[in-house]
């Protein structure tokens, strides 16, 4: 029997809200899977993505992350890990540091086996560049296996690789699929597979009001390898309070009606996030963050909805087809190839905004490597990828903190902002490390 802590979307780093608690919170979240898995004597832990927020972490993150591996590594527990679209470099990977410093292993197309337990690896891979994936996995003599990776897959919400596909054409068979990078858990039984969501190991984004945990995987086999059972179980954490408060104002109540409400919770120490719909009186959000602060609250933010409604309905456009007024006013304008791929996305219904700023990402990515991306007369904003500080998750990208925006993952204050893909380095930002740094 093996017995493994499946974890991933620990996001080692995130300065939530601009908070220098929230970004602590983050590093003791992966300190308590880490401290379970000792306690409990796992066989192996398994990350599957997105260690760090940032691929270019600071230097607070990194040593605390190294400290923590330490541990692991003291009381004999491999940590077996891949790369996730948040920490990836173009170059080497911080994983492979730890890796050199013999802290951890990056799990790929070679078997390492752990116990009874076969695992693999797949990082993530752009979508435009996954019809070139070939899933060749060189072969295993062990009971089980299993992949790891880090993606959007179906059938699972907002997937886009096919899970089917990457069962069929790989090489081996897979018992379970551990998967990172959609922050909601969930698990589906696919081809006679069990693949499975962890979730993230602290809340990300307003949308991510349930509890926070990770999963236990247990391979046992019967008499024969086909025999092998797989269960799946999710073990909750001990994270930081979100107070999520819906207030639907009547006719005449205002900020008095809000702050009642707020006052029915324990607000001590608290994340509070607070939704305002209905009729009522305008309300100031800044008055009601302030309200919530002075009662112990950590961090406040007010989303009025009803502003959001206003100002949608206060648009009028004279046109029967308002694209073809945008393409029409673009047409106009000296755009370049790029500008104008970057500028079909935004506007594709087809791309969710919580995976806009992942494609937009890739796409811009995808121009560099190839070297039709410069900084010339039609580009003249554009460096290096690896200069932004733009992670580009899917259910982990621009942390607009607002709760229509599905395990979205980037800071920017502003919960109307939907598509934020700026999170911008503060002045209280200590050194950052490349990777060139440490190698």
């Amino acid at each position: 029997m093996t017995r493994i802590v499946h974890t991933g979307d620990t996001h080692v780093g995130y300065r939530q809200y601009h908070s220098p608690e929230r970004r602590r919170d983050f590093l003791d979240a992966f300190e308590q899977v880490i401290a379970d898995a000792v306690a409990d004597d796992a066989d192996a832990v398994v990350h599957a993505g997105d260690l760090f927020h940032d691929r270019r972490p600071e230097l607070p993150d990194l040593m605390g992350v190294l400290s923590v591996l330490r541990k692991l590594d003291a009381a004999g527990v491999p940590f077996l890990a891949v790369v996730g679209n948040h920490e990836s470099t173009r170059g080497g990977q911080w994983l492979d540091l730890f890796e050199s410093l013999g802290l951890a292993t990056r799990l790929g197309a070679e078997p390492v086996v752990v116990d009874e337990t076969a695992l693999y690896g797949l990082d993530h891979v752009p979508a435009s560049q996954r019809d070139d994936l070939d899933y060749e996995f060189d072969s295993h003599d062990a009971d089980s296996a299993a992949l790891v990776a880090h993606g959007l897959f179906t059938p699972f919400a907002h997937g886009d690789w096919d899970t089917e596909t990457v069962l069929q054409e790989s090489t081996v068979a897979f018992d379970a699929v551990l998967l990172g990078d959609n922050h909601t858990p969930d698990t589906a039984e696919v081809d006679g597979t069990w693949v499975t969501y962890c979730g993230s190991t602290e809340r990300a984004s307003a949308s991510e009001r349930d509890g926070r945990g990770y999963n236990i995987v247990t391979f046992e086999t019967g008499e024969t390898a086909d025999q092998t059972t797989v269960d799946i179980r999710r073990r909750a954490l001990d994270t930081r309070e979100f107070v999520f408060v819906d207030a639907e104002l009547g006719s005449g109540e205002g900020a008095e009606r809000v702050q009642s409400r707020l006052a029915s919770y324990d607000l001590a120490d608290a994340v509070v996030l607070v939704d305002i719909t209905g009729e009522g009186e305008p309300v100031t959000p800044a008055e009601i963050e302030s309200f919530a602060t002075e009662h112990g609250a950590l961090v406040a933010r007010v989303r009025d909805r009803r502003e959001i409604e206003t100002e949608a309905a206060a648009v009028s456009v004279d046109f029967a087809d308002p694209d073809r007024a945008v393409r029409e006013r673009l047409s106009e304008v000296e755009l370049s190839g790029a500008a104008r791929e970057i500028d079909d996305l935004v506007r594709d219904d087809a791309v969710v905004d919580s995976n806009l700023r992942d494609r937009v990402t890739e796409r811009v990515r995808e121009r560099l490597d190839a070297g039709t991306l410069t900084a010339d007369a039609d580009d003249t904003n554009v460096t290096s990828v690896d200069e932004t500080n733009d992670a580009g998750d899917t259910n982990t990208t621009a942390d607009t903190d607002d709760a229509d925006d599905t395990n979205t993952t980037a800071d920017a204050d502003d919960a109307d902002d939907a598509n934020t893909t700026d999170d911008t380095d503060d002045t209280d930002d200590t050194a950052q490390l490349t990777m060139e740094d440490l190698t």
